[in-house]
């Protein structure tokens, strides 16, 4: 039984006369290499089967209904992805809070915040999903949806957002236990998820026995299924195994929003939510500039851009690894762990990441011939993109570990500021500096040059910045 799964052993339960619970070390006592790898393994395994199960969704769509029905779940699928992106921060700034009041050894105040955190998301996703089912075809016109696809998009993305609020408290609670130093649940129920989802997919698109065909609404169905049926599998288990952050019927009160920490989780929370916000921006930035060379640039970029997504992953990993703990060691005063967990988090991500970029490049054309096929110039010109880029996610990685422990803090809006500057002030700007001079290649040099700004930057103010005094919330 792991330490996150132990029952409580208190029999003063309830909730107003019990006091602090004293929580079980997870990530504050031990090795820190170790854990920390142990712990960024699954929470990268988990990055990779998610991206697995929206290629194979997609493969479905696109083989059994055709290039509408793909088009279409592609629009939809952008609007999502936005709804999901701005729960992310606030998703992210519960998990720090739960994380460092377990590293105070408090149960009880991580329970208020789940409380919270679950009350919230759960009115706001419902909010959202009555709002998303009555507007789904106004914010695909707005999104210049082409209007063959407009019908099947429409259909789509209403049952998705059926789907939304189970979506959103699923994301939570998995983030939340990441947060609390478990990672391998979350991955266990993720692969129960990605299995269904993609399982179900063909049966309801085409139909099987006495399931009608239900065409592209059928993939929604099947997403929909998949998410709210491993969400309660996830609770139901959490409940069995007296999960310590589980709330009893005493603490059901919990569940309406408490004012101090709601106030936490917004302030804290928009600006890393911004952060995807600022980066996906900059790329759409990015692709419209690689737009004016041609049909073969584009796709050669689009190919770089696959591959970069699984480069980028190790960072990503490594990086929520590194905010758990940092977390709960903040929580625990612990600051002597703090600084020894983010130079393990800079080195396996050296470690992981160049060894992405070695594998990739050793096997680059052979790599880009699955997205580009037998085009030649195309895969010369990836080529060409991949050998100027790639080193670059390096740097990008060892920024985003030193971030992720500023943020553990609550030091959230320097952060964001340095990520505005690296890409909209830094990178932006050169690659239409250089363009009269370099061409295509200001695009692609302007990626390191970003990435260089950005780590000289976090370096500093991880150096010399005032972040060990923030907090995340006001009394702590």
């Amino acid at each position: 039984m792991s330490l996150l799964q132990r029952a409580r052993s208190e029999p003063d339960i309830e909730a107003p006369a019990r006091g602090p619970q004293r929580a079980p070390a997870a990530l504050v006592e031990g090795p820190i290499a170790s854990t920390l790898l142990r712990f960024s393994l699954p929470i990268l395994a988990s990055s990779v089967l998610q991206s697995i199960n929206a290629s194979v969704n997609a493969a479905w769509i696109g083989n059994l209904l055709g290039a509408r029905a793909l088009t279409a779940s592609a629009n939809a699928n952008t609007l999502l992805f936005f709804l999901l992106s701005a729960c992310f921060g606030i998703g992210m700034a519960a998990s720090i809070l739960v994380a460092q009041a377990l590293g105070a050894r408090n149960v009880g105040e991580a329970q208020r915040i789940v409380g919270t955190a679950f009350g919230f998301f759960g009115a706001i996703s419902l909010a959202m999903a009555a709002i998303g089912i009555v507007g789904a075809p106004q914010a695909l016109i707005a999104m210049h949806t082409p209007p063959d696809a407009l019908p099947l998009a429409a259909a789509y993305l209403r049952v998705i957002f059926i789907a939304l609020p189970g979506m959103y408290l699923y994301t939570f609670v998995m983030m939340v236990l990441r947060g609390a130093g478990d990672s391998r649940t979350p991955l266990v129920f993720l692969l129960v998820s990605a299995a269904l989802d993609v399982g179900l997919n063909p049966l309801l698109i085409n139909g099987f026995g006495p399931l009608p065909a239900l065409g592209i609404a059928g993939s929604a169905l099947a997403t929909l299924i998949a998410q709210w049926s491993t969400l309660i599998a996830l609770l139901v288990w959490l409940y069995g195994s007296r999960n310590m952050l589980c709330l009893t019927r005493a603490e059901l009160g919990y569940l309406r929003p408490a004012p101090e920490i709601l106030r936490a989780l917004i302030s804290k929370g928009v600006p890393i939510g911004l952060q995807i916000i600022v980066m996906s921006s900059s790329m759409i930035v990015m692709v419209s500039l690689v737009n004016h060379y041609g049909s073969v640039t584009v796709a050669a970029y689009g190919a770089c851009f696959q591959l970069w997504n699984y480069i980028q992953m190790p960072a990503f990993a490594v990086g929520g690894a590194v905010s758990a703990m940092a977390a709960q060691n903040v929580g625990a005063r612990r600051w002597d762990r703090v600084a020894r967990i983010a130079t393990s988090g800079v080195v396996y991500n050296v470690i992981l990441t160049g060894a992405l970029v070695v594998a990739v490049t050793l096997v680059d054309r052979k790599a880009f011939a699955l997205f580009l096929g037998e085009d030649a110039d195309a895969i010369t010109v990836a080529l060409h993109i991949h050998s100027i880029v790639s080193w670059s996610f390096v740097l990008f990685g060892i920024g985003f570990v030193l971030a992720s422990v500023v943020r553990a803090t609550g030091a959230v809006l320097v952060p964001l500021l340095i990520m505005f500057v690296a890409l909209w002030v830094v990178r932006i700007p050169v690659a239409l500096a250089l363009t009269p001079s370099l061409g295509a290649d200001a695009i692609w040099w302007s990626f390191p040059v970003g990435s260089l700004a950005s780590i000289l930057m976090i370096v500093a103010y991880y150096r010399y910045g005032h972040w060990r005094q923030a907090r995340m919330m006001a009394y702590a």
